[in-house]
């Protein structure tokens, strides 16, 4: 071999050598070679080593930081050259946006190259990234494909929420395709269209057009939107499709000091009462960053409706917005009317803080006050929230929170509130928020006045309600009066508003004054106590009992359904005594003895007002009346109160029984029944029926009696005892045996009659004695009827018919016929007597004077018979 060959193989092995050797040590010699290019204070690390692979070099894994921080991160990587373009790919590149403020100002002195330069500059390649994602927007990660020459450059990226297909040839960039998903999107945001880049790269495109559709999940109609520019100045629209008239244009204008947004409109028609405003905002310094950018606008509110047209406006700035340290001033002011409402505000205030994180406080003079119909009837004359110190930030509300409310409604009256607290650190269910509140009003529909007063606090998820008092001066609605009711706590409420474990509890006491009754009666001071427990205000049950001094104690139960307060009361059999007070005092009634028992069910909402049933038993019950002693009561009332009227034995009649009356006519084995409506009405008739009775030996029966009344009701008498009756009312003057029947048509309505054309008939023979004083003394007064009286001193009568009429006033009219038989100084004659008694039954019955009456009468009327019978 020659020297000159070995020389040459010499050097190709040291070559071969030194290749090895860079390769081998390419993770220690590459990072610090492309330094030299890099910016200050930024350095790429290869982790792991290098291969060869399909004619390309593979890196496991590149980092590029800026300081300590990771801007980039690329695995498995591979460069190579094929078909004379290189070919860069990667399995998973990330990128940190938060590292960028670590990367050193740019201090190129020389000349910008233009965008043109730079495309005259890029090599033929075809850059593939299986999977880009830029923190923190990782959620529109997706696969990157990027070609590179000198004249055009295509851009196609796919990602779940994220595509993009974009071209860019010379300055003309066409965006063919730019859809975005978000959840605030029921379908995809899908922007084209074409921009002009401007000469250098390093501002904002020179002149272009973006439209696309935009669907909101707000919104019912699917929007357009068109952004175009030309310069320094474009406009943004975005229209309601099927709409021309815009729901924002944004008129803009940018250069190098300022971006100003100039006469700019909106509008909102989908609201009850359609709003519209303008607004204009000035960015000052915004190529400084947003640090040094200074932020002025304007934003105002038009609206019209009760009480005229309003406008609220929104002043911001001058000031900055920091991602350290934010410095906005603002001031809202004006006032907005609504059909229903009209708010008016005055609301300085400063917003301060991180950007990521601001805060909002509200300066001294801060106040919200509001007027207007709030609910369905509810009308607010005035409400005011002073808000001067109240500070608003992602972890709460801190400061003093205050509120004034005048409010009336038709159909319940006016009331004040007031409330006063503090918060710290207070959103819903989190934080705390302590408070008092107190108040006044009058309850119309129960013509009583309340107030109340309490104290009360909010600490994250659980409620709490520890003082409460409040109460009316009385409660009046329908026969019902209370006198002075009121209601305190006896354990604090509490309601746990935790989603996983809601609850609500608390403890109450009701106390009122004397309860009275239309009809009289009345119950003794009461008192009244319970407790609820559930999930919530509006679902839970309570569970109580009521004592109004001897009376019970009634057991009661129910629910709250958030619209319908439902429960249950029992009165245990009691002795019937207790219930004395509430029978009225113009009865003159005394209980001596029975028991009772009750049971009831009530529901009570704002439409349908109060609603019960039930039933009322008296066993065995004993009264006594200054006239009269009942004993041997049972009575049974089933009943429903709805929309004051009463539904009387609702599936049975209310059942009268007793055993006996003690009075002048005794009576005995009496019953009745009742069944219908009161009030009753054509539709809802009261019908009162099996009424019987025994009296003076005999039997009195009426089978029905209907209210409203259309026809008399039939009250028959049977076989009554004619001697029973003279012994029970005592006259001097005359005696009678015998028994009668009759039948009495009763009305109870009738606009002239009691009783129209009764009649009573004897039942057998029937016997007459006059009274010898009684008879002599006629004859010593009238000589002319002293020989006629002779024959009615004792007289058999075989037939008497009598007709009778009673009207409203108490006028009886009686027309009668009586035959029989006298007998005196031992001898007979037939008798024939017509009879026409009129009398005033009322004064009649206060003073039984019957032997005084039949004893005008017999002056006036008796007349001897033309013939006399043989004797016997």
């Amino acid at each position: 071999m020659s020297r000159g060959l070995r020389r040459t193989l010499a050097a190709l092995l040291a070559l071969i050598l030194l290749l090895l050797g860079l390769l081998l040590t390419l993770t220690q010699w590459l990072p610090r070679l492309a330094g030299i290019w890099l910016p200050e204070n930024t350095r790429v690390e290869l982790n792991g080593s290098p291969r060869w692979h399909n004619g390309g070099v593979h890196f496991p894994a590149v980092s590029y930081l800026a300081g300590d921080c990771e801007l980039a991160n690329v695995k498995d990587v591979a460069l190579g050259w094929q078909h004379k373009r290189w070919q860069l790919s990667a399995q998973a590149v990330q990128l940190n946006s938060e590292c960028l403020q670590a990367l050193p100002q740019s201090d190129s002195s020389g000349a910008p190259r233009s965008l043109a330069e730079w495309q005259h500059m890029l090599p033929g390649a075809d850059i593939h990234l299986e999977q880009l994602s830029i923190l923190p927007w990782q959620q529109y990660a997706g696969r990157f494909d990027l070609s590179l020459n000198k004249s055009v450059q295509q851009l196609h990226y796919q990602g779940d929420n994220l595509q993009l297909d974009a071209r860019l040839q010379g300055q003309q960039l066409q965006i063919a395709q730019l859809q975005l998903s978000h959840p605030l999107l029921p379908k995809p945001l899908d922007l084209h269209g074409e921009l002009t880049l401007p000469t250098f790269a390093n501002g904002l495109p020179v002149a272009g057009e973006l439209s696309g559709d935009v669907n909101l999940t707000q919104w019912p109609q699917p929007l357009a939107l068109t952004l175009n520019w030309q310069q320094q100045q474009g406009t943004l629209v975005i229209n309601q499709q099927g709409d021309d008239q815009p729901l924002l244009q944004l008129p803009w204008q940018v250069d190098a000091q300022q971006i100003r947004i100039t006469q700019g409109h909106w509008r909102w028609p989908q609201a009850d009462q359609p709003l519209s405003g303008g607004l204009a905002l000035t960015l000052d310094n915004w190529q400084q960053g947003l640090e040094n950018t200074q932020i002025s606008g304007r934003f105002n509110l038009l609206t019209q409706g009760r009480g005229g047209k309003g406008n609220l406006v929104l002043s911001v700035g001058p000031g900055t917005l920091s991602l350290t340290d934010s410095a906005l001033p603002f001031q809202l002011t004006g006032e907005s009317k609504f059909a229903d409402l009209q708010l008016f505000g005055s609301m300085p205030g400063m917003l301060h803080g991180m950007l990521t994180d601001p805060q909002i406080t509200l300066k001294q003079g801060a106040l919200l006050r509001l007027r207007g119909r709030l609910l369905s009837t509810l009308e607010v004359d005035e409400a005011r929230w002073p808000l001067a110190g109240v500070t608003l930030a992602s972890r709460g509300i801190n400061g003093r929170l205050q509120a004034i409310l005048k409010a009336h409604d038709p159909n319940f009256g006016r009331f004040t509130l007031h409330l006063d607290g503090r918060a710290s650190d207070f959103w819903p269910d989190s934080g705390r928020w302590n408070w008092r509140y107190w108040g006044d009003g009058l309850m119309q529909p129960l013509n009583a006045k309340w107030d109340v007063k309490g104290t009360g606090s909010w600490q994250d998820t659980l409620i709490s309600l520890d003082t409460l008092n409040t109460g009316f001066d009385q409660l009046a609605y329908g026969m019902v009066q209370v006198d002075k009711p009121r209601l305190t706590l006896t354990a604090p409420v509490r309601w746990q508003r935790d989603v996983a474990h809601p609850a609500f509890n608390g403890g109450f006491t009701l106390k009122s004054g004397q309860t009275q009754f239309s009809y009289g009666g009345g119950l003794p001071p009461s008192e009244l106590r319970f407790e609820a427990k559930g999930s919530d205000p509006s679902r839970f049950i309570w569970r109580g009992q009521l004592t109004a001094e001897d009376i019970g104690p009634v057991r009661v139960h129910g629910r709250w359904d958030g619209e319908r307060l439902r429960g249950e009361a029992w009165w245990p059999a009691q002795s019937l005594t207790v219930f004395q007070p509430l029978l009225s005092s113009d009865l003159k009634m005394r209980i001596q003895s029975g028991e009772l028992r009750a049971q009831m069910a009530f529901s009570a909402a704002t439409k349908q007002g109060f609603e019960a049933g039930g039933f009322w038993a008296v066993k065995k019950g004993s009264v006594w009346m200054p006239d009269s002693e009942i004993n041997g009561i049972d009575f049974t009332l089933p009943f429903r109160l709805k929309d004051h009227q009463w539904q009387l034995g609702r599936r049975g009649p209310v059942s009268l029984r007793i055993a006996e009356v003690k009075n002048q006519f005794a009576l005995q084995n009496i019953t009745a029944d009742l069944q219908g409506h009161y009030p009753w009405q054509e539709r809802q008739p009261l019908t009162l029926s099996n009424v019987n009775l025994d009296l003076l030996g005999g039997h009195v029966s009426m089978p029905e009696l209907r209210m409203p009344q259309h026809k008399p009701a039939r009250v028959a008498l049977r076989e009554i005892d004619l001697s029973r009756l003279i012994t029970a009312i005592k006259p001097k003057q005359f005696a009678m045996s015998g028994k009668v029947n009759g039948e009495l048509p009763l009305w109870v309505n009738n606009p002239q009659w009691l009783i129209e054309k009764g009649w009573i008939a004897n039942s057998g023979p029937l016997t007459f004695r006059m009274d010898k004083d009684m008879a002599d003394a006629i004859v010593s007064n009238n000589f002319a009827a002293g020989a006629a009286m002779d024959w009615l001193r004792y007289m058999e009568i075989s037939r008497s018919w009598a007709t009778l009429d009673l009207d409203n006033f108490g006028n009886l009219t009686m027309q009668s016929e009586v035959k029989g038989t006298s007998q005196f100084s031992n001898r007979r004659q037939s008798i024939n007597l017509n009879y026409r008694h009129q009398e005033n039954l009322f004064q009649l019955w206060r003073s039984l004077r019957f032997g005084d009456n039949l004893q005008s009468w017999v002056e006036q009327n008796a007349t001897l018979p033309s013939k006399k019978d043989p004797q016997p």
